[in-house]
């Protein structure tokens, strides 16, 4: 568990790595809102697409095993960027697709800490190991600071520290269940999705409850700079407060759910998400309490990705490698959408506001789907489960 919540929290510190220097690499390389959104969504959108392949990889070769090779290629890939610097916006987006494959550790870490447990504390399980996307304050907290202090390109090289140091421990004592992995196809992830609707509404709260998560943590340094004016150091700050509180909360919702269901957790965090990101729209309160707003919202949104994965063993528990790709995937993809239509809405439109509406009503769309699919999953599926639905 330790070694998975290690490299998960690593991984996710440089995937992420993007968001809190972007007001200082858009300084240096002259991007406009646009570019910026897109150099920090790119990253989110390659590991998501990579989670696909790096789930069946790890059913081939090992959880253990997989995770070595990536942090390998994500390690090789910065020290390229230190050694040899990045100069354009071309070769920033080339580094930000390299950081992806650190976003497709989700499907290393999650299987990795699952397969060791049974399932009624499953969500208590892959919630403490999915606490590594904390590693997004770790970067937003050191991050701008760095670059304040040495010039952004420095902080490639220094992130490899840490890398190398956890890839050492990971290496070391991480390792796979004692249990049998049936080997898997990219044609497995067709039989799971095609006439299965319950993939497809796993796949749709998960690009709420992550993609929310993840996609704010890409933008919140860029808004706080643009809407309030914070330097980078202030921006990432305000950001890492954000973060932890969603990062923190992500082990706490899976106990949640644990005890009083999945479905019902993910019913209030999408109607609280709701509310409060409508208030950040509306403009209430100046810069301490919109921070306070989002701070609250992420620590719904992680409480949300928590109960998710209460519930996917439960439902999936022979393609739970699968599963974990696509509804990673799929998370991924919701963050894409979010941070790069965040940067186009406010380079188009002058604004975040409408970006922010939309992913409201978003959250209370998905708010009325679970309504209606909760009573059909406690009839059908959770009445041979241990654990809450």
């Amino acid at each position: 568990m330790l070694s998975a919540f290690l490299y998960f929290d690593l991984s996710f510190m440089v995937w992420y790595l993007l968001g809190p220097l972007q007001v200082q690499i858009a300084q240096a390389l002259q991007l406009d809102t646009q570019q910026r959104a897109l150099m920090v969504a790119v990253p989110i959108l390659c590991g998501a697409v990579l989670r696909l392949f790096l789930g069946l990889l790890a059913d081939r070769i090992g959880a253990k095993r997989t995770g070595v090779l990536a942090q390998v290629v994500v390690i090789a890939a910065l020290l390229a960027a230190w050694t040899l610097g990045v100069h354009s916006f071309a070769q920033m987006l080339l580094l930000g697709a390299m950081l992806g494959v650190a976003g497709a550790s989700f499907a290393v870490a999650l299987p990795l800490a699952s397969r060791w447990y049974p399932p009624q504390h499953q969500g208590t399980a892959l919630g403490i190991a999915g606490a590594g996307n904390s590693g997004t304050v770790l970067a937003a907290l050191f991050a701008p600071m760095l670059a304040t202090a040495f010039g952004f390109q420095q902080v490639f090289g220094l992130a490899c520290i840490p890398l190398v140091l956890v890839l050492l421990v990971f290496a070391r004592w991480a390792k796979d269940a004692p249990v049998t992995v049936p080997q898997r196809h990219l044609s497995d992830y067709g039989r799971v999705l095609v006439g299965n609707r319950d993939s497809w509404w796993f796949m749709l709260f998960y690009a709420v409850t992550f993609g929310g998560f993840v996609g704010f943590a890409g933008v919140l340094p860029g808004y706080f700079h643009d809407e309030f004016g914070f330097s980078p150091k202030a921006a990432g700050w305000a950001t890492a407060a954000c973060v932890m509180a969603g990062s923190g909360m992500r082990p706490l919702g899976g106990v949640m759910a644990d005890r009083i269901g999945g479905t019902r957790t993910l019913q209030a965090v999408y109607v609280a998400v709701a509310v409060l990101i409508a208030a950040v729209a509306l403009g209430i309160g100046g810069a301490a309490a919109t921070v306070a707003l989002f701070v609250v919202a992420l620590l719904c949104l992680g409480a949300g990705n928590g109960a998710v994965f209460q519930l996917v063993p439960q439902r999936f528990a022979a393609d739970i490698g699968l599963m974990t790709g696509l509804i990673g995937m799929a998370g991924g993809v919701g963050g894409f959408l979010l941070a790069a239509g965040m940067g186009v809405l406010k380079q188009h439109v002058g604004s975040y506001a409408l970006g922010l509406w939309l992913f409201a009503g978003i959250a209370l769309a998905a708010s009325l789907c679970l309504v209606g699919v909760k009573q059909r999953w406690r009839v059908h599926w959770a009445a041979t489960s241990a654990a809450r639905v």
